[in-house]
């Protein structure tokens, strides 16, 4: 299976917080499991620390791609078609981090692993 990690799941991963579902961490500890970690969650990493929403994220933002790497994880850029479809994606949810991981978990076919239900309006797979 291949999935993408929604930008608590990854922190939630890297911190060893118990907030984790045990299916979240089994797919997530799963050696021949696909994991992706988009480049969308790089940025709302960096950009809650820069206005004080993650205070404790400065070394992930200084190791992002070692963190990455350590983790075995596979990095998904944004694509043109990626922000596009977030961008024309219906409902109401205006966070754009979301729709950038929703429109990335559909078109790479990518099962989302997050916890928050806001993502189900998205037509998309989710676990948690």
């Amino acid at each position: 299976m291949s999935f993408l990690l929604d930008t608590h799941t990854f922190l939630w991963w890297i911190m060893a917080d118990s907030s984790l579902s045990h299916q979240a961490r089994s797919v997530i500890e799963d050696p021949d499991a696909l994991r992706c970690v988009s480049s969308v969650t790089a940025f709302e990493i960096a950009n809650k620390f820069r206005i004080g929403k993650l205070d404790f994220a400065r070394e992930i933002v200084e190791s992002f791609d070692a963190a990455l790497d350590d983790a075995g994880f596979q990095r998904l850029d944004i694509t043109p078609s990626h922000a596009l479809l977030a961008g024309q994606m219906p409902g109401n949810h205006k966070d754009p981090f979301d729709r950038l991981l929703a429109a990335q978990s559909k078109l790479e076919s990518l099962t989302l692993v997050t916890a928050d239900q806001a993502f189900d309006g998205f037509d998309i797979k989710r676990l948690w």
